[in-house]
């Protein structure tokens, strides 16, 4: 059963999210941090606020999802607890796509950047580029990369209007997209919340993988379009 919202529990998740990310900006300067570290650090740092936030999570659709392969994962983005539930349900191989203003953070900022997460300015159209361009990179070498494509949190639940990018993206590198459908994070923290609520039952769907190679025949707008009206439909579903 969901508690009453709490600021404590708030605090609790960011200090394990600093507690993370100092040890990871302390090895990056050190130069002994490796992928596998980062792996097991954003496993582990998941389960704990996982844990702590005894967050019921019930997923759907396993059967679509082999973690081995490398997707585009693009789901709704509600709350910031998405970001454990994506990592806690998908494993630790998946680096986020994530706007510019987060890598600002201190410590926070760097650790992710040190873990190969990829900084995107929106309002920068060469910076933009340059971001696809390195998430590309990431996918080559067998790097699951995840996108909200709405850009930031919805402060309703509601989908909001895709971007274009993550598309665009997946188009270009012939990559699946793999949607996936969160619902009830909004309730353990919602879009510009300070406090957070125990105990809420979260659901993630996993939707059947969509090749953006069988708009191989179309110009690449149109395959753009057609792949996410259909990522879009498949997210929505779950909803």
């Amino acid at each position: 059963m969901a508690s009453g919202k709490s600021l404590l529990l708030s605090l609790k998740n960011v200090r394990e999210t600093l507690a993370t990310s100092t040890v990871t900006v302390v090895d990056a300067v050190r130069g002994t941090l490796t992928k596998e570290a980062c792996d097991e650090r954003l496993e582990a740092w998941a389960s704990r606020v996982v844990a702590n936030s005894e967050m019921m999570i019930s997923v759907h659709g396993r059967e679509h999802y082999d973690p081995k392969a490398t997707y585009v994962v693009m789901s709704n983005h509600q709350s910031h607890y998405d970001v454990a539930v994506i990592y806690y349900v998908l494993g630790a191989r998946i680096r986020m796509v994530a706007k510019r203003e987060l890598f600002n953070l201190p410590v926070f900022g760097s650790a992710m950047k040190a873990a190969g997460f990829i900084s995107v300015d929106r309002g920068n159209n060469r910076s933009a580029i340059a971001s696809l361009a390195e998430a590309r990179t990431a996918l080559e070498h067998g790097t699951p990369i995840w996108i909200a494509p709405e850009g930031t949190r919805s402060p309703t639940g509601e989908l909001l209007p895709f971007k274009k990018g993550g598309f665009v993206l997946a188009v270009e590198a012939g990559v699946p997209v793999l949607p996936v459908s969160i619902a009830g994070t909004r309730e353990v923290l919602r879009a510009k919340g300070m406090l957070s609520r125990s105990g809420v039952e979260v659901f993630v769907t996993i939707h059947p993988p969509v090749d953006p190679r069988r708009w191989a025949d179309k110009e690449p707008k149109a395959a753009r379009d057609a792949l996410s009206a259909e990522v879009r439909a498949s997210i929505a579903s779950g909803l």
